[in-house]
C-alpha cells in the first residue's frame, strides 16, 4: 500500500557552542547567535520514512518544520536525501513556542495536509531534550503513538515497530494512522544524493526568495517544484492565543554553558587500601550509593 508520510523535523541551535549570548532577554533561545543544524534524531526519523517509501511503492515523504525563514534549509536537506515535498510554518506569532505551543502548531498543519498515514519524528530535540512534542502531537490529533522506535515496517494498514527501551527490545503493532518517534540509536540517515542536490539547491520558501532582478529569480516560474510551501498561523487556521509565547506556559529562566573543572587531583595506586579509600570517599560525598 502507498503511504503518506510526514516527517517532523527541527532546525536546532548547535548546543555544543552555547555562549553567554545564547539567550534573549525574554528567556528564549537566541538562534541568531548559534550555528543551526538539522536535529540529529530527526535525521534518524527521516531515514525510517525513506525506507518505508522504498518498501511501499507510490508512497510520499514530506518534511514539516517550524521556524524562521532560514529553517527552510531543513526541508532542502530532506529533499537532498529523497523527500518529495515540505512545509515551513513561519510567522512571528509562532516565535518563542514551548512544546505545548509547538505541538499545537504542528498538529494544525498536519490537519491541513490531510490524510496522513504516518507522522514520524525524532525522540527529542537537542535544544530542549524534553521528548514531549511527538506524544503531544499524537494526543492533539487523537492518533495512536509509538515511541523509542528503531525499526518500522507496514503491512495491511498496521505498523510493526521495534522499540529500544530500558531493559531490552520489544516489538509492538499499531494501526494506521500513527505517530512514531525514533531513537538516535536507529539507523543513521543516508547521505545527500548529488543529483537531488543539483535539482533542489535553489528550492526556497517565498520569504527566502531572492529579490526581483537578481540571479535565478526567474527559476521559480519555470520550475514550480522549487517553491516550498510556507504557512502562517492564518494559513493553518490556528488560534494565535495557542501559538508562540502566548501559548507557552513554560518560561526559561536562564541558559548557561557549564564547564566542569577539577580543583584538585589525586593519584591512586592499585592497592586495596587506595581503592577502599576512594570508594569510601565517593559514598561519603553521596556521589555513588
Amino acid at each position: 500500500m502507498s503511504l503518506k508520510i510526514v516527517v517532523l523535523a527541527k532546525q536546532v541551535p548547535d548546543t555544543r557552542n552555547v555562549g553567554k549570548d545564547a539567550m534573549t532577554a525574554e528567556g528564549t533561545v537566541n538562534r541568531s547567535a548559534l550555528p543551526a543544524i538539522f536535529n540529529p534524531e530527526d535525521l534518524n526519523a527521516l531515514e525510517q520514512a525513506l525506507r518505508l517509501k522504498e518498501q511501499n511503492p507510490g508512497s510520499t515523504v514530506g518534511i514539516l518544520t517550524m521556524g524562521p525563514p532560514r529553517a527552510g534549509e531543513v526541508i532542502r536537506q530532506g529533499l537532498y536525501r529523497g523527500a518529495d515535498t515540505g512545509w515551513l510554518l513561519t510567522d512571528r506569532l509562532f516565535a518563542g513556542a514551548d512544546t505545548l505551543a509547538t505541538s499545537y502548531a504542528l498538529a494544525t498543519a498536519i490537519k491541513k495536509i490531510g490524510d496522513v498515514d504516518i507522522v514520524i519524528g525524532g525522540r527529542q530535540a537537542i535544544d530542549g531534550d524534553t521528548a514531549q512534542v511527538g506524544p503531544q502531537v499524537a494526543q492533539k490529533l487523537g492518533l495512536n503513538q509509538v515511541t523509542y522506535a528503531e525499526e518500522i515496517s507496514v503491512k495491511d494498514g498496521v505498523a510493526t515497530v521495534k522499540r529500544h527501551i530500558d531493559g531490552g527490545v520489544e516489538t509492538v503493532e499499531a494501526p494506521l494512522p500513527v505517530v512514531i518517534t525514533v531513537n538516535g540509536s536507529a539507523a543513521p540517515c543516508r547521505p545527500q544524493n548529488a543529483k537531488l542536490v543539483m535539482k533542489y539547491k535553489r528550492a526556497s520558501c517565498p520569504l527566502e526568495r531572492p529579490a526581483e532582478g537578481t540571479p535565478y529569480d526567474n527559476l521559480y516560474e519555470e520550475r514550480p517544484y522549487l517553491t516550498l510551501n510556507q504557512w502562517s498561523v492564518a494559513d493553518v487556521d490556528g488560534d494565535p492565543a495557542q501559538c508562540g509565547l502566548s501559548g507557552s506556559p513554560t518560561k526559561v529562566k536562564a541558559i548557561k554553558n557549564i564547564v566542569f573543572q577539577a580543583k584538585e587531583s589525586k593519584t591512586l595506586t592499585a592497592s586495596d587500601a587506595d581503592i577502599e579509600g576512594m570508594i569510601k570517599e565517593l559514598l561519603d560525598e553521596k556521589i555513588i550509593g
